[in-house]
């Protein structure tokens, strides 16, 4: 058995090792959870560059013991350009392109989270400059990480639709051919933009020189972003979603995220008492994707910019709400299902510093590399948040000037009762809220450690990274009794790997009332727990 990792003075959980090496070298330098943080989230950028980037965007969920948390919300929104006329006069209609430059419309928000986080980090007592946060980074991009497994199988699945993209077959395939698995990747345009950041600060991508070449550099492609939007973006903070539980309360980000879906689904479980069930019955996991059902079915009606929303999304968590919700579920019958969003890749993070100050961070590029775009001068790569909007005037999620996109992207955190704190989350579009919902329980309900809860067998309803089909998915460590009960239940499913990387790359860190710290890393990543 794969045990959790335990420390006392600093934690750091990651899907790739040194994201989580470079957190916890921060913290053994005397820095702070965000601090670390910032490190983290910069290595990853570069190593796994499938998986996020400094084109993409954040969300950060902060807590520090005896204070209500706080969120970052650094979410870029679309170009004042990007109407519905704009891409009909270029002859689009009916869907935005998942690739290209029509894909890249939304500002990459991303390093907008890091620079408030460094601001907040200075409140905490901060003293690493940017340029200490950024250096594994730079390292990296200059003088390279060694190729993962998932970059390699992921770019070479995914190369017809990204090789004409502007500047991929330069930047993620050299001597035009997939990087091998353990290769030496460089990615020196990168490095030169991360040192430029250390040296100008994080300001500098938004209204500064480097955010002059960006501009300039996706005007090129054909993108409809121009300077202006970049100097009207700030990332904002922004008061937590919570859910008032029967073991504690429970946090999560409020919309443009579907953070309030990841709450919901806890909801409904308490409601219905899942800790009845075992952690791996098939009673559990018709609750749990019932739950979700339910969750999905508000997502899908109420949530987007929450400019554009008719309801508070925390009136959505009213408990007479999850209560009407819950009396909705049969535990002996499957609702019908085919709803799902498109799937995802996204980093989740955790740091929990020796003070008990904790951060749960989550950052993407939305689909594998994005848009595809790369850009010229900077080496960076390009979200494609933006094609999740709608062309079609009366949709929920319709694509407007300066408007934010639905996020699947939600980190969670939960104070118990019992005096311990929790940070966990995932990647994997509509597998979030559920990974989040099988982490949580089985932690703070089932009793599970936190490796445990990760290695545990999982589900997913819906879509995910590498999936693009409705079912129900279970991994198959599940019993074939499990599997054939389900099936009784009306559910259409189908069976996946032992370990299989469509249901995401979870983590979690526990930090006990008497200050140990206890971590998992997901067996289906590249990742680690770092502590000490």
């Amino acid at each position: 058995m794969i045990h959790s990792t335990r420390g006392t003075r600093g934690m750091a959980v990651a899907p790739h090792a040194l994201a989580a090496q470079s957190a916890l070298d921060v913290l053994r330098e005397g820095g702070n959870a965000l601090e670390a943080m910032i490190a983290a989230g910069a290595t990853i950028t570069v190593a796994y560059p499938h998986m996020n980037s400094i084109g993409g965007d954040s969300f950060w969920l902060i807590h520090t013991p005896r204070r209500a948390p706080q969120g970052i919300d650094a979410c870029g929104a679309a170009a004042r350009a990007a109407s519905i006329a704009w891409y009909a006069a270029r002859g689009v209609t009916s869907t935005i392109p998942h690739r290209g430059a029509m894909a890249a419309n939304t500002v990459a928000g991303a390093v907008s989270g890091w620079g408030a986080a460094f601001t907040l980090s200075r409140k905490w007592g901060g003293r690493l400059p940017v340029k200490r946060l950024l250096a594994d980074a730079i390292h990296y991009a200059e003088h390279g990480i060694p190729v993962s497994a998932s970059q390699s199988a992921t770019t070479a699945a995914k190369r017809g639709e990204l090789e004409a993209q502007p500047g991929f077959r330069e930047a993620f395939l050299p001597g035009d051919a997939v990087p091998s698995a353990g290769s030496v990747f460089r990615q020196p345009r990168l490095a030169a933009t991360l040192a430029r950041l250390a040296r100008a600060g994080l300001d500098d991508f938004y209204r500064g020189r480097l955010a002059g070449a960006i501009a300039r550099d996706l005007a090129a492609t054909g993108s409809p972003l121009a300077p202006g939007d970049f100097e009207r973006h700030r990332a904002r903070l922004v008061a937590p979603l919570a859910l008032g539980h029967s073991l504690g309360t429970v946090y999560n980000l409020p919309p443009p995220t579907q953070g309030v879906v990841s709450l919901l689904i806890l909801g409904i479980l308490d409601a219905l008492g899942a800790g009845s069930t075992g952690p791996t019955s098939a009673d559990y996991v018709h609750l749990a994707v019932e739950a979700a059902k339910r969750a999905f079915g508000v997502r899908d009606r109420c949530v987007t910019d929450p400019a554009y929303m008719t309801v508070k999304a925390q009136d959505l968590l009213a408990p007479e709400r999850i209560r009407e919700l819950a009396a909705g579920v049969e535990r002996g019958r499957a609702l019908p299902w085919s709803a799902g969003q498109p799937p995802a890749d996204t980093v989740w993070m955790g740091v929990v510093d020796g003070a008990g100050r904790a951060v749960s961070m989550i950052q993407s590029l939305y689909h594998e590399y994005g848009s595809g775009v790369v850009l010229e001068e900077t080496g960076i790569t390009w979200q494609n948040r933006g094609c999740s909007f709608s062309l079609d005037p009366g949709a929920l999620n319709s694509l407007k000037p300066g408007r934010k996109p639905f996020h699947t992207l939600n980190p969670a955190l939960a104070v118990l009762r019992d005096g311990r704190t929790l940070v966990y989350g995932t990647m994997g579009g509509d597998g979030q809220p559920q990974t989040q919902s099988a982490v949580f329980t089985r932690i703070a309900v089932f009793g599970m450690d936190p490796q445990q809860a990760v290695n545990a067998p999982r589900w997913l309803l819906g879509r995910t990274w590498g999936e693009t089909s409705d079912s129900l998915k279970l991994e198959s460590r599940f019993s074939t009794g499990v599997v054939a009960d389900l099936a009784r239940r009306g559910h259409v499913m189908e069976v996946l790997g032992e370990y299989d990387a469509a249901m995401g790359h979870a983590g979690a860190i526990v930090r006990h009332a008497n200050g140990v710290l206890e971590g998992g890393a997901d067996p289906r990543s590249d990742g680690a727990v770092a502590a000490y």
